[in-house]
């Protein structure tokens, strides 16, 4: 059986656990703050909700023992508090972030890595499946020209000024609303971006969305792609409107700079809603044969059934992307040990794997 430290049992979080909990392989120690969290963990098979305060390293480290990884449902800005503990206690280490400063400290955790420790951040929906569907599109190539990735977790029935509800993690959304987002222009490796700006309109089978600069979902692909490529972007889709109104929110009224009280507000104003849809969309230009060529890659996930359990597509698409993951790292298909991309990630692997198999 394989023994997992879960951290987090937020919407995330208790999606995790109710899959890992029905694959009927793993025992699962899901930890969290919040009582209201974990107590609708109880009476899940092998899974044993525990309270714990990721800010104390000797809980966290005590936690971990006996473990075999460690899976961080936590909103970003906590994962810090994780690091130093699977650095004493060799835990490997997932996560969802979408941080990119966050991010670069897992890249130096992982260059302490004992062996067979890994360190893998950026494992959900984006970052995480869209740089792996990504980078398998952009290796068909000769030579590249553009890379655009495009992702949205969207209402199906959008219902307010904003067209949007609240499917995830508020933190999360406002710190890729907020945030500078790194692309490759123009040849310029680590180019950065300011978030909310490069608007673009965009169809989907005859519906049309907008889409624009948000932060964290290209992953590690400008670093893999640097040189390599002219053009390298992530954009978020949302329906048409959105972006203006986040804009005057953030920017014209300076709620960036005041992410409690934006946070309160969109708790408050906007619904939150388990009838929602997730759009993947990859396109690379480039080179075959000697003639410009053009692939595209398009994957929609609603929200319904997974592992027997009720899901919204945001549920499913980020759980079936850190979870794979976990699965691959123990069937010895991704490197043995040290920071982990999601380019290493061979896309069949993951579309072929149990809890992959949600993207197909």
């Amino acid at each position: 059986m394989r023994q997992v430290l879960l951290l987090g049992a937020g919407k995330i979080g208790k999606a995790i656990a109710t899959y890992l909990s029905a694959a009927g392989d793993y025992e699962i120690t899901a930890c969290d703050v919040n009582e209201t969290n974990l107590s609708s963990l109880h009476g899940m098979a092998r899974v044993t909700p525990t309270k714990l305060d990721v800010g104390s390293e000797s809980a966290l480290a005590s936690a971990m023992h006996g473990k075999h990884a460690v899976l961080s449902a936590l909103p970003y800005q906590f994962n810090k508090h994780v690091l130093p503990a699977t650095l004493s206690t060799g835990v490997s280490y997932f996560d969802l972030t979408e941080d990119v400063l966050h991010t670069e400290a897992v890249r130096a955790a992982a260059a302490k890595a004992r062996q067979g420790q890994i360190y893998m951040p950026q494992c959900g929906l984006a970052p995480g499946f869209v740089g792996i569907c990504a980078h398998h599109l952009a290796k068909g190539f000769d030579k590249l020209d553009e890379i655009k990735l495009r992702v949205g977790a969207l209402p199906q029935h959008p219902a307010n000024a904003l067209k949007y509800a609240l499917t995830w993690s508020t933190d999360g959304l406002i710190n890729e609303y907020g945030q500078p987002c790194k692309a490759i222009v123009e040849g310029k490796p680590l180019t950065t971006l300011v978030p909310l700006e490069g608007y673009e309109r965009f169809g989907v089978e005859g519906v049309e969305y907008e889409a624009f600069n948000t932060s964290g979902g290209v992953g590690d692909l400008c670093e893999t792609y640097s040189g390599k490529v002219r053009n390298l972007d992530y954009k978020t889709l949302r329906y048409p409107g959105h972006r203006d109104l986040i804009a005057f929110l953030m920017n014209d009224l300076r709620l960036n700079e005041d992410r409690e009280t934006l946070k309160r507000i969109f708790e408050r104003a906007i619904p939150a809603t388990e009838q929602d849809i997730v759009y993947v969309f990859n396109l690379v230009r480039g080179w075959k044969n000697g003639k410009y060529t053009q692939v595209s890659d398009l994957r929609k996930v609603y929200a319904g059934e997974f592992f027997g359990a009720p899901s919204t597509a945001i549920q499913i698409t980020t759980a079936a992307g850190i979870m794979a993951c976990l699965d691959l790292h123990f069937e010895g298909k991704l490197p043995k040990q040290g920071f982990v991309k999601q380019e290493d990630v061979i896309l069949d692997d993951f579309l072929a794997n149990r809890f992959g198999k949600a993207y197909v």
